[in-house]
């Protein structure tokens, strides 16, 4: 039975398989509240919103309508770290050590930028408590995150930083910004304000709830049959490695105000639109001139990863993953777009990525979290945007 969604904003003429396809996504993939982005070429094609903000009140999703989007937090994250490389600031093949002398104690003297923004690192989890305050006191955080003993040896193998790798990378900025600003402001004054984008890595407090989308959660008596085997039994052991991964994973979300403000989570925190996030990659996938990008920060993007010693297989996703820079890079397992995207997906279904072989920036954002490791919902709406500029997804 289909249900009475109401679709706004527009699809450019050749772009209304995109369209269908985000119709389609509540009709048979029972979406809650969506929005969905498309720059092509440097033109916004597609900006599509829809369905339920907020489930309880049944407010709709409006144009500016902002959710959080856990992991997809990540991309916009490594698009700071990539601006502060072409700004010469990092280079991505130095010892996090020479930015950051208090880094080198507990084995970690010679992890590299670029290891440590794969997530070969070992510093996957902290073994000192961190709450809420120390989140907000960053100078005491970068004493735990210094102090912090890999878990192997660095660049022997691959475990996905889920949210300590955004706050080694603030660290690092913080020390090499001559302004000393954090990755969540740099990324404001950076790229942001300058491309108008309504995407927060620390929410400020003016932004009222009426603009936030509640988070619907994933139906946990489903979630089991939609990812494999060994990670549901991983995430049942509190020592495992995802659990101590996912140490601080609800701390964006607040009672009173939907999110927390004032909080900066770079790898699960941001808070945006799709409009912002594909905006955002559309700039990276055409040269980010408007930013002063360097072409050698592009091909640093574009180019493959670089496994760790013993392969790509992931410690703590109990899957096979490849991620280069802070971004994910699409692979049989995850694909996405042509080899040299790069990009980040999140939990509950949130994905933006660009691909700079066709010149897109995408972006997909929903309020209704589900378990998927690819959300179909997602998957949809990307074959439709390949087919509207006369490619199959290079990937299916």
């Amino acid at each position: 039975m289909t249900r009475n969604i109401t679709i706004s904003g527009f699809s450019k003429p050749g772009f209304e398989h995109v369209r269908e396809a985000f119709a389609e996504n509540f009709e048979r993939r029972n979406e809650l509240g969506a929005a969905c982005c498309i720059f092509y070429r440097g033109e916004r094609v597609v900006d599509l919103w829809g369905g339920v903000r907020n489930k309880k009140t049944g407010e709709p999703w409006k144009k500016d309508t902002m959710v959080v989007v856990f992991s997809t937090t990540k991309g916009m994250s490594g698009l700071a770290m990539a601006l502060a490389h072409s700004q010469g600031l990092i280079d991505y093949d130095e010892c996090v050590s020479k930015y950051w002398p208090m880094f080198a104690q507990q084995g970690k003297e010679r992890i590299t930028v670029r290891q440590l923004f794969a997530h070969q690192a070992g510093l996957f989890a902290l073994d000192e408590p961190v709450d809420k305050t120390v989140i907000a006191d960053l100078d005491k955080l970068a004493v735990i995150l210094a102090k912090q003993k890999p878990a192997w040896e660095p660049g022997t193998r691959q475990a996905y930083h889920a949210l300590t790798l955004g706050f080694y990378q603030s660290e690092i900025l913080r020390r090499v910004d001559p302004r000393h600003r954090s990755l969540g402001q740099y990324f404001q004054d950076e790229i942001a304000d300058p491309l108008g984008l309504d995407f927060y890595i620390r929410l400020p407090e003016e932004i009222p709830n009426s603009r936030l989308a509640p988070i619907k959660p994933v139906n946990m008596a489903t979630a089991i049959f939609k990812v494999p085997l060994s990670l549901t039994l991983a995430a049942m052991n509190p020592r495992s490695h995802i659990r101590r991964a996912l140490w601080a994973s609800l701390y964006p979300l607040d009672e009173e105000r939907i999110y927390a403000r004032n909080l900066e989570i770079p790898s699960g925190g941001g808070v945006g639109t799709a409009r912002a996030i594909a905006r955002a990659y559309g700039e990276f996938a055409t040269g980010g001139q408007r930013l002063g990008l360097k072409e050698k920060t592009i091909k640093e993007l574009m180019a493959p990863a670089v496994p760790p010693l013993h392969g790509f297989h992931d410690e703590v996703l109990k899957v096979e993953a490849q991620f280069s820079l802070g971004f994910a890079k699409p692979t049989a397992e995850n694909p996405f777009g042509h080899p040299s995207s790069f990009g980040a997906p999140g939990s509950g279904g949130s994905f933006g990525f660009a691909d700079p072989e066709a010149q897109i920036g995408y972006g997909y954002v929903p309020n209704r979290m589900d378990s998927y490791l690819m959300d179909p919902r997602d998957q949809a709406l990307r074959r439709a945007m390949y087919r509207s500029i006369g490619e199959p997804d290079p990937y299916h």
